[in-house]
């Protein structure tokens, strides 16, 4: 490819706060542009946000549909190349069909839909196209992260037995939507953000990094949702239990109560051989535990080419010392979708690290996943089957 890819944007205008960390992560390796948007329902704002980005006068859409429609016709070497969804969660599932419909590849923020009936349709609509989606579950994009990955797949913690994940947060441990927060609005409602609260917004992270670190698959699980700040419609704190294909077990907390939490992610896993531990709020670092050692800190950094994996070195940005963030693990997955969609695109086979980003496949999963618990916690038995 001897150009940038071409990325139209539905969402994120103006005081859109995940908005603005899409276009920053897509920019950051300069392999994408944003050419167009339909940025907001409000025409004055989709306008306005249009013109603030110096898009073209005639690529600022008003609506998704117009601008899908039209950027379909413009000739192969101006129209876009793929369409990120930002929007509210019952606004992904009509976009990206009609996107993948129009012959458009796409990024999607998650949950993938607002059932898993509709992620099933995305899937088969992707089989039958050929087009790629990727969904953005940022916290795979950490190097430390690959890291952990890439040791549990060499087997140097031996066979997996316990998997720890957990997610706190504090923000909504008081009525916070009352007071006109939008982000809290849209997720306090069902028909705007689905089924489940919490279990949907965070949760779904917890579980598809268990997923991605260990390699293993959640077989079986029993969930208690609560909704703990009086006024919330929507489950704000949750607890999973969690049975693996491998015949390990786990636990899952997922938590929007938890006062004083900011994004406290992590995630600790344990084999035969020793264990790992990964917090976001210390993303570069990988606390490494052994049977018969001394715990290890493995750090994140350019440096440390021949002592970190290959994958994580590919996703490290910086020397030692200087830290890899959110908007970096962000970029990661942009830069791996764009490294596939170009490789594609000239005839050439992607390399395993460009089509290493969140596929359709873990946007079903994580529906499957919301499902389930949904049905276990309303269920007096003990143990949910989680088949997808």
């Amino acid at each position: 490819m001897n150009r940038k890819l071409r990325m139209g944007m539905i969402g994120g205008g103006r005081n859109a706060f995940i908005g603005a960390v899409h276009r920053v992560a897509a920019n950051m390796d300069g392999l994408i542009e944003v050419v167009c948007g339909a940025l907001s329902t409000d025409p004055e704002n989709a306008l306005h946000s249009g013109r603030s980005l110096f898009l073209p006068e005639e690529r600022i859409y008003l609506t998704y549909e117009e601008m899908l429609r039209k950027e379909r016709q413009l000739p192969a070497d101006q129209r876009m190349d793929f369409v990120t969804i930002v929007t509210p969660n019952f606004a992904h599932f009509e976009p990206a069909m009609m996107a993948l419909e129009n012959g458009f590849h796409v990024v999607s923020e998650k949950p993938l839909t607002l059932t898993l009936e509709e992620a099933l349709q995305l899937q088969r609509k992707i089989q039958k196209t050929g087009l790629r989606l990727m969904l953005t579950h940022t916290y795979s994009g950490y190097p430390m992260v690959k890291e952990a990955r890439s040791m549990v797949r060499a087997g140097k913690l031996g066979e997996i037995r316990k998997v720890i994940v957990e997610y706190p947060q504090g923000w909504l441990s008081r009525l916070v939507y009352k007071g006109g927060n939008p982000q809290a609005a849209w997720r306090a409602d069902p028909e705007r953000s689905g089924k489940s609260g919490c279990m949907a917004d965070i949760g779904t992270h917890a579980a598809h990094l268990a997923e991605y670190v260990t390699g293993l698959r959640i077989t079986e699980l029993c969930a208690q949702l609560s909704v703990m700040t009086t006024g919330n419609s929507l489950d704000d704190d949750g607890n999973v239990l969690l049975k693996f294909n491998n015949g390990a077990t786990g636990v899952l907390l997922a938590s929007q109560v938890a006062t004083g939490e900011e994004n406290a992610l992590k995630i600790r896993v344990y084999g035969q051989k020793g264990g790992i531990e990964w917090f976001q709020q210390e993303p570069n670092s990988l606390l490494v535990k052994w049977a018969d050692s001394f715990m290890q800190t493995v750090r994140a950094g350019t440096r440390y080419t021949g002592l970190l994996s290959e994958d994580a070195l590919h996703n490290c940005r910086t020397p030692g010392g200087h830290p890899e963030g959110y908007l970096e693990a962000f970029a990661n997955l942009y830069r791996n979708f764009a490294g596939m969609l170009s490789a594609e695109m000239d005839g050439r086979n992607p390399s395993d690290q460009m089509l290493d980003f969140p596929s359709i496949s873990d946007g079903v999963r994580g529906m499957a996943f919301i499902e389930c618990v949904l049905a276990s916690n309303a269920s007096d038995e003990k143990w949910t089957k989680f088949t997808c």
